[in-house]
């Protein structure tokens, strides 16, 4: 059940230049009419709701006051773009967000010119903004660059290194502080609101120029006074002294839902000469929808909900996600082991860390969107003698990767990487996907990798990461719920480098598999059975190192060997092609067949259907291994018998 959808303001509005000659009142209605066509929207589709609701206003705002898309506006991580989406010529597609062959729910380059920098990796936007402000100032190009930058973002190292080298840049930047959260400014008001636009106007700017001018030639104690008390009257009213020393005029804080207060504010930073400027605007996650602004992060990220009652659309789970039996389960085993830590860096829920954090409070660490600093945060942990997991993002790990050769493989540390969304995460896309890290982490010496096959996998990976002391270990499972498979009631210590035959054990084929497509090479060896092709089906266990004397005897008692895995090329399979070679186990005939995820960033679609692009599922396991064998329609024919045939 839906309620009726009335936008009579935006249904006027198909681009920002519409918006440029409407009235406050009408301004107003705009926001109001673009709130509800966003919760209409996401809850058919899906997606990112509280931190869309939160800057309606301050969307409306930028692209009636800026000259978009001439003037960039970069929206850090683009979980709060979906207004802007809307008034950009896109709202007669944007219930296809988030759908196969729709709309991105990031900002995406190729799919609007009012999406001048794709972002879904948070605190990026302040450093592409000076990327866009430094090259219109060096090719004397008009135009301005507006990040908007959430106060979640900001806990990243890589605002401050932006932020500190933004000087140059000038009046061309702007940088919108969204703070949304972390309440780093006192409650806005009346006051504020006034200081903000008398700060920011042009009088004020030209007093405040005029008198630095002056008070260079006063005696030097007096000129450090005066400077002094500029910055300290503005920083003890409205907390700017930070933003002061990183080169920013600070303006603020202001309502972000108040256009009356944020459009005069914006404009005068948009027609000042000095610069660059910082606004700090203060807005409500979920504004505007009662369910989203009782439960903010509930509302977050949102299945399909009910617009009336707020009820989010779920199918019953058949069994648990996999990051929380990794969380429960790493629980369980501290409650034996005061050394074990874990390690968040802002995704507590999403990587299981809440149920750890529940049971051992004073063991778990929420650092922020700051993951290099968590993996040498676990390396200094595990250098004192504690026994810290880290538990992150396959794609965001990748901003840490330099921490984790430096800091943790080189000096051989045992920093357990528990790995969350790896493979393919269907609706949030290419820059999620977890499709990196087997090659990026089994190419360093002294790591350990393993990938589950399921849940129980995931228990036996857990403990086996605490008992390992002698270095790195790192283990991988996906976004989503198991497979339903009976839970161990005791977790066992895996042998390091061994796996499992999990079917079969002689005959022509065998797969080699690694992670959760273990299920579909179940399924494809049934159906290689039923074509009387007997087919050992063995589950790795571990990309680093490798089960060496399972693979040679696989590779020496069967025709063909097929590897399979849910990462990039340079994995699993690039390994077992390097095994074979230095061995000259392909010397005698051993046809070897590597399946792996294509070279291409895939598109967002469900899980099922992108493995199914990816050509990853048990039909197309079962064509690697016919085509290998020169199989026709009819039958499986020899070598020997083709080569009689063709005579």
């Amino acid at each position: 059940m839906e309620a009726e959808l009335k936008t009579p303001i935006l249904d006027r509005v198909k681009v920002p230049a519409d918006m440029r000659g409407l009235s406050m009142g009408e301004l107003r209605q705009l926001a109001d009419d673009v709130r509800q066509e966003m919760i209409h929207t996401v809850g058919q589709t899906g997606g990112h709701l509280g931190s869309g609701l939160g800057v309606v206003e301050l969307t409306v705002a930028l692209h009636y006051v800026f000259d978009t898309p001439r003037d960039k506006v970069i929206w850090d991580v683009g979980h709060q773009a979906y207004p802007h989406k809307i008034v950009t010529g896109r709202r007669d597609r944007i219930r296809t967000l988030r759908q196969p062959g729709g709309l991105s729910g990031f900002t995406k380059r190729s799919e609007s010119e009012y999406d001048p920098f794709g972002a879904a990796h948070s605190s990026t936007s302040i450093s592409a903004a000076i990327g866009f402000a430094m090259a219109n100032k060096m090719s004397d190009q008009p135009g301005k660059a507006i990040a908007v930058i959430g106060d979640g973002s900001m806990s990243a190292g890589m605002a401050y290194e932006a932020m500190n080298n933004a000087q140059g840049a000038g009046n061309r930047l702007v940088v919108i502080l969204n703070d949304n959260d972390m309440s780093i400014a006192p409650p806005v008001g009346g006051l504020s609101a006034y200081l903000a636009r008398l700060v920011s106007s042009r009088p004020f700017l030209e007093l405040r120029e005029m008198a630095k001018k002056l008070s260079r030639h006063l005696p030097a104690p007096l000129h450090r006074a005066a400077s002094k008390t500029d910055e300290f009257a503005r920083g003890m009213v409205m907390g700017g002294t930070l933003f002061e020393e990183l080169g920013f005029y600070y303006v603020g804080p202001i309502d972000g839902h108040n256009l009356e207060q944020l459009i005069p504010v914006l404009e005068n930073v948009r027609d000042a000469a000095a610069g660059p400027c910082l606004i700090h605007v203060v807005t409500q996650k979920g504004k505007g929808y009662a369910p989203a602004e009782a439960a903010a992060d509930k509302y977050h990220g949102v299945q399909k909900f009910n617009v009336i009652t707020g009820e989010q659309v779920k199918a019953p789970a058949k069994a648990p996600a996999y990051q929380n039996v990794f969380g429960e389960t790493l629980a369980k085993i501290a409650d034996s082991d005061p050394r074990i830590v874990a390690i968040t860096a802002a995704m507590p829920s999403g990587t299981g860390v809440d149920k750890f954090a529940k049971a051992h409070p004073d063991r778990s660490f929420d650092v922020g969107i700051a993951e290099q600093h968590a993996v040498t945060f676990a390396a200094g942990l595990a250098a004192q003698g504690m026994r810290p997991f880290c538990a992150i993002y396959s794609t965001f790990l990748q901003r840490a990767y330099d921490q984790v050769v430096h800091d943790v493989a080189i000096q051989n540390l045992p920093v357990r990487f528990a790995i969350d969304r790896a493979g393919l995460v269907g609706a949030d896309g290419a820059t999620h996907a977890g499709t990196f890290d087997i090659t990026y982490l089994a190419s360093l010496p002294n790591f350990v990798v393993m990938a589950a096959a399921d849940e129980a996998e995931l228990v036996h990976m857990t403990y086996t990461a605490a008992c390992h002391d002698s270095g790195p270990i790192a283990f991988r499972y996906p976004r989503g719920n198991g497979t339903g498979v009976e839970m161990p009631a005791v977790p066992q210590k895996l042998e390091i480098g061994k796996g499992r035959i999990v079917r079969g054990g002689a005959g022509k084929i065998a797969i080699l598999s690694l992670g959760t497509r273990l299920a579909e090479a179940v399924k494809a060896a049934e159906v290689l059975e039923a074509k009387g092709l007997p087919t050992t089906v063995a589950d790795l266990r571990f990309a680093k190192p490798l089960d060496e004397d399972l693979i040679r005897r696989l590779a020496t008692t069967h025709e063909v060997v097929v590897t399979i895995e849910e990462g990039a090329i340079g994995g699993l399979g690039s390994h077992v092609l390097t095994l074979a070679s230095d061995e000259g186990l392909t010397d005698g005939g051993l046809k070897i067949r590597t399946m792996r995820l294509p070279d291409v960033f895939q598109d967002h679609d469900a899980p099922d259907k992108q493995y199914d692009t990816a050509g990853l599922n048990a039909p197309h396991i079962v064509e690697t291994v016919l085509k290998a064998l020169r199989w026709n329609d009819a039958e499986i024919v020899s070598a020997d018998i083709v080569g009689e045939v063709r005579a």
